[in-house]
């Protein structure tokens, strides 16, 4: 019964989880695009009463004209419309699943004993002092002189962020680390709208409430926070369905795999950027694939060594190595604590489900080292060996 309440919550607040940060992310791009395409407005009218810049667009059957202030209208118009509820309840959603996948069940997903020996507490409270720490450093960052300077900024965050992955590998399962790593993210991404973004546009507000002149420091903050923001979208969305993918997760330089991906999308978005205000620079865009290339051609599996398919192995040696590391989970019905249902629908109970699953074990249990989930049954090198030769020499099943 506890199983299934925490699979159903895991669906549920995963999907809401989706939905938001659809929502934000689709909101920040479009508004990203918006403020990179703008142009002076040719109109008197619209230059008398302060608008910087304007945009026409055709969507849906509609013309549409964005217009921007250079600093605030003559007038506080009504309604005006906050864009935060998507990205507060993106974070609240993430953090739950967090807590929910991670803390609630520690001992599967977040601890391995084989990179560090941690205790649930300790390893729980490293991960929430992480999302606190990164975000207090990254914010007096901002605010201190070496804000004003953009290259110099983003240089030294990539490299405390390097550093970060690397810890995080070392103390955490692959999966443990990047998701942590993806909430560090996520947690500068939602404190720069809840800290920066939105206390600026209420002190624009409050200032046209009151008659006061606005001032321009908010929306200049604003807007850095923001592109900021737009910047870290793509390594996050990455690390989401980085689970999917042990290869990345499991590899002895998962930091550095971690890093590359996150350099590489990086840079694709600044190269989007920058097309929207029309200045083309291929070389980024040339530069994130070719990463995202390299890596393909870094991790290609390596062939099985010689020895493996010298030392003849039976189905039955095979079959007893997966009957007592695998199937407790991989099974119709779970007997390993904490699965309702065998992951990915991947059942290993009968010789043609083991014959028609063979690659992947020989994948996830071989090549990505990514079963059993943080090795919870300790299964051992020479146990992988085993089901390597059996692969090898045909994954025969008589």
């Amino acid at each position: 019964m506890e199983a299934y309440i925490l699979e159903y919550l895991n669906f549920a607040i995963r999907w809401l989880h989706m939905i938001a940060g659809i929502a934000w992310i689709g909101a920040s791009l479009y508004f990203v695009w918006l403020d990179s395409s703008l142009l002076p407005p040719k109109d008197k009218p619209s230059q008398d009463i302060g608008i910087g810049g304007e945009v026409w667009a055709l969507h849906g059957g509609g013309f549409y004209r964005a217009q921007k202030f250079q600093v605030a209208p003559p007038e506080l118009p009504t309604p005006l419309h906050w864009f935060k509820w998507e990205a507060y309840t993106t974070w609240l959603s993430g953090f739950s699943l967090l807590v929910l996948l991670y803390y609630v069940q520690a001992d599967v997903y977040l601890i391995d004993k084989a990179v560090m020996d941690l205790t649930p507490a300790a390893a729980i409270g490293t991960g929430l002092f992480c999302l606190a720490s990164t975000w207090i450093i990254y914010d007096l960052m901002c605010r201190s002189p070496l804000g004003r300077n953009e290259p110099l900024l983003a240089a030294i965050m990539f490299v405390l962020l390097a550093a970060l992955a690397y810890g995080l590998t070392h103390l955490y399962s692959g999966r443990g680390a990047f998701i942590h790593f993806g909430a560090v993210i996520g947690t500068i991404m939602v404190a720069n709208v809840f800290f920066v973004i939105i206390p600026g546009q209420k002190e624009m507000v409050k200032a046209k409430v009151a008659g006061r002149p606005v001032d321009p420091k908010y929306g200049l903050m604003g807007k850095q926070r923001s592109v900021h923001n737009t910047y870290f979208t793509l390594p996050v969305l990455f690390v989401m369905i980085s689970n999917h993918f042990a290869g990345f997760t499991n590899h002895r330089h998962a930091w550095a795999i971690l890093m590359a991906i996150s350099l590489a999308g990086a840079l694709i978005r600044l190269y989007s950027v920058l097309s929207h205000r029309g200045q083309k620079k291929p070389a980024l865009l040339v530069g994130g694939y070719g990463i995202l290339i390299g890596l393909f051609v870094a991790l290609f599996p390596k062939p099985p060594e010689a020895g493996a398919a010298t030392q003849k192995v039976s189905f039955a040696q095979v079959r007893g190595v997966i009957d007592a590391k695998c199937a407790g989970c991989h099974a119709a019905k779970p007997s390993f604590a904490g699965f309702a249902a065998p992951p990915k629908n991947v059942m290993l109970e009968t010789v043609e489900q083991i014959r028609a699953q063979a690659p992947a074990i020989y994948q996830q249990t071989v090549v990505a080292k990514a079963m059993p989930i943080g090795n919870l049954t300790n299964i051992t090198d020479a146990e992988r060996a085993l089901i390597a030769a059996w692969f090898t020499q045909g994954a025969k099943v008589e």
